[in-house]
Parts: structure tokens; sequence; C-alpha cells
């Protein structure tokens, strides 16, 4: 299905019938890896997932967005769309994640005053924990700034435009070299953004579901979030990663069904 939200043309997914569930994605993904887990949801909920804007099938925006964009993307999202919906569960993977943080905690630069509450919460793999880079990295990043440096000051990247961004990709991650311009902006500026303050003010009851094999965001940033929001309770799944509701889908299924109620 395709809807309007601002000015960007958006892909999203609208299933089943009950209270609305709406999933977001992590960074470089899409809704088809949300496919399993819609089924097994719109047993019981109505579930909502879209491509958030950069990502499959749904226009890339026009300026780098930051987690309080995305998080007001979500909410003019739900007020075109669901207008009515006066309670909303919210899952997100990864960067979804991110904003599902910030949404929840009701900490963040909204246009518009959520007219909904959030009961519950799922998170899974999730980012906003900023993490402590290894001394290699912190190496790999000064030399990144000395060439970036050498090649500003000496006014190559100017005669040779093309240079910076050679260097850009060559020291950033896979995410990074694979993103248009407008998204690598917008990627520094989702990742570099800690989310640990927020999440003491995320009081209503959070599932996090936790691959403890996940190196990009590793489990023990879900056991940081279990300590830091209130109401929160985590489930690891032995062997799974990143992706754990498709590694191990099953017992994500499972899982999930458990804290929202739907039969397995």
């Amino acid at each position: 299905m395709k809807a309007i939200i601002g000015d960007l043309n958006i892909n999203y997914i609208d299933e089943g019938q009950g209270p609305l569930l709406v999933m977001l994605h992590g960074w470089g993904s899409n809704i088809d890896l949300f496919s399993q887990v819609i089924n097994f949801t719109r047993k019981g909920y109505h579930t909502v997932a879209m491509d958030m804007p950069g990502f499959g099938k749904s226009d890339e925006p026009k300026e780098p967005m930051n987690v309080d964009d995305y998080v007001n993307f979500v909410l003019d999202f739900i007020k075109t769309l669901y207008p009515e919906e006066k309670e909303i569960i919210f899952l997100g993977h990864s960067m979804g994640g991110r904003i599902i943080i910030k949404l929840a905690s009701g900490i963040h630069d909204g246009r518009i005053e959520s007219s909904f509450t959030i009961p519950k919460v799922i998170l899974t793999d999730s980012a906003g924990i900023i993490p402590v880079k290894t001394e290699a990295q912190k190496k790999r990043t000064r030399r990144y700034k000395f060439y970036k440096n050498l090649i500003t000051k000496t006014g190559i990247a100017k005669a040779f435009p093309g240079t910076l961004d050679a260097l850009q990709k060559k020291f950033g991650s896979a995410d990074y070299a694979a993103a248009s311009q407008v998204m690598r902006q917008s990627l520094v500026k989702v990742v570099n953004e800690d989310l640990e303050p927020y999440m003491p003010s995320v009081t209503m009851p959070v599932l996090l579901i936790w691959g403890d094999k996940d190196t990009a965001t590793p489990l023990s940033d879900g056991q940081k979030m279990e300590k830091l929001m209130p109401e929160a309770g985590l489930a690891v799944i032995e062997g799974a990663g990143h992706y754990s509701f498709i590694d191990n889908t099953y017992l994500f299924n499972k899982i999930l069904g458990s804290f929202l109620g739907i039969g397995f």
C-alpha cells in the first residue's frame, strides 16, 4: 500500500484486526523482513509496518533526518492514516527501537502532540546506547580525521570532489558506504545520539528480546536497557544474532505472543 506523508510517498503494510500494533524496522532494512512476525501478530492485532523514509520502497527524504525527525514522521504517519486510534503498541528493531524509545519517553521535539497512549512496547536488538570504542576504532577515527583535514586544507577535496566521498567510504561502515549522501548524513545524526537519558522515562511495560550473539547491538545493551527502564523485562534467544526475529522466528513469536496475549 502507498500513502503520501508530508511530501514523501511511503510504502506500508496494513493487516489484521484488533488493537493497533505498529512495527518500525532497522537501518538498511525494510518491512519485508518483518513478514513472519506480521503473519503471527495479525491473528490478534491490527498490524501496520512502513518502509521508513529512505528505505525499501519509500521515498528518500529531501534533507537529512535525525531521531526527532523520524519520531515526527511516525506521528505524521499515524495522524494521517489512523487519527482515531487512542492506544498504539509499538515494536521496533535496531534503529526502529531508537525511534520508539524517544517517542515512548514523551521527550522529543515533536511538532504535533500525540493523541494516543502507548500501553506496551517491544524492542528487539534495539539501538540507542552509544558503544564504547575500542582502541582500534579510535585509531581508525584519528586516521580518518587526519586524512580529511589534509585533503581539505590542501585544496584536494575542492579540486577533486570525489576524493572526500572516497575517503568517507573507505573509513565508514558498510551501511555508510552503501547510502546516498542524504542518508549518510542521516545515519551520522541518528547513531551519534545517546538515548540512555530518555530510557528512565519509558515507564510502560517493555519487552526486550535479544539475540545473545548480536554484535551490532550487543546483549549488554539490552541488559542496560532493562536496568534503565522501570518496567522492562529481557528475554534472550540463544544462538540468535542481530535479527533474532529471523534467526529463531518460532521462539521469538512464542515470547512475543506471551507478552501480547496471542495464542500460539
